[in-house]
């Protein structure tokens, strides 16, 4: 399945003129600093994703009661969470996101393909903390220049999470302002997952701001062999969105550090 980051990007352009983004309403967002929370953690520090399809899977959980999953994620010890608002492949709504965001208080993460200042503007209205950039996007010029996006977010008082897949991905990363790393362990054009990816990128690397692997993550095992490459945190989505004790697969990935 080649090509599919481009069909995400065009995904994105499709939904800004179908005006998804249009958020005609202003939300509060968290008062704890993603950053920070992970920084004092004293366990895995994960960031659990509501998500309700996606390209690799197709339809993971039906898409009902968003908040219900969000406040359990939230008591099985997730730091903050990533809530979908791109429709197409992912089933995700800017309304799961105003539902979510009024009933947590932790830092959220608006997920999206982001190609457009527009959908910044949308993470603003609804009251995210984080915003996620992917370098591909920028680098294969599927979007503008980067730093003017991360500055256009800085104004806002939204951070950035800057996603790499490739170890150049990365070094270009580092050469940002983002606020946070993220290292995808899935291929986007491919979709196929490597653990490993997070290894490799982070071997000899000397980065200090915080890193977050993301993608494949299933078990307390996958959980303690990333914190011994360097990942400081965890995206975690698919494994958690299919499992049926919510709360407890986020404990027991929670507990594993």
């Amino acid at each position: 399945m080649k090509n599919m980051l481009e069909k995400l990007s065009q995904n994105s352009h499709r939904a800004i003129r179908d005006g998804v983004y249009e958020i005609t309403y202003n939300s509060t967002k968290s008062k704890l600093n993603l950053i920070e929370e992970i920084k004092k953690n004293k366990h895995a520090s994960l960031i659990t994703e509501v998500k309700f399809a996606s390209p690799s899977l197709g339809n993971i959980r039906e898409s009902s009661d968003p908040v219900a999953i969000a406040k359990s994620m939230i008591s099985g010890g997730a730091i903050g969470l990533s809530v979908l608002t791109q429709p197409h492949l992912f089933n995700g709504s800017p309304d799961f996101f105003t539902k979510i965001r009024k009933q947590v208080k932790n830092p959220l993460l608006m997920k999206d393909i982001v190609v457009d200042k527009s959908q910044i503007d949308a993470a603003e209205k609804l009251g995210a903390d984080v915003v996620l950039l992917i370098q591909a996007i920028f680098d294969k010029k599927f979007a503008k220049d980067i730093d003017e996006f991360i500055s256009y977010a800085h104004k806002k008082n939204l951070m950035i999470l800057l996603e790499s897949h490739t170890r150049k991905e990365f070094l270009n990363s580092t050469k940002t302002e983002a606020d946070l790393l993220g290292i995808n362990n899935r291929d986007l054009d491919t979709l196929e997952i490597n653990l490993n990816t997070t290894k490799s990128i982070l071997k000899g690397q000397n980065e200090c701001r915080v890193i977050i692997s993301e993608s494949g993550i299933e078990s307390p095992d996958d959980i303690r062999f990333l914190h011994q490459c360097g990942a400081n945190a965890f995206l975690v989505g698919s494994s958690i969105m299919k499992s049926k004790d919510i709360k407890g697969s986020v404990s027991r990935l929670v507990s594993s550090i």
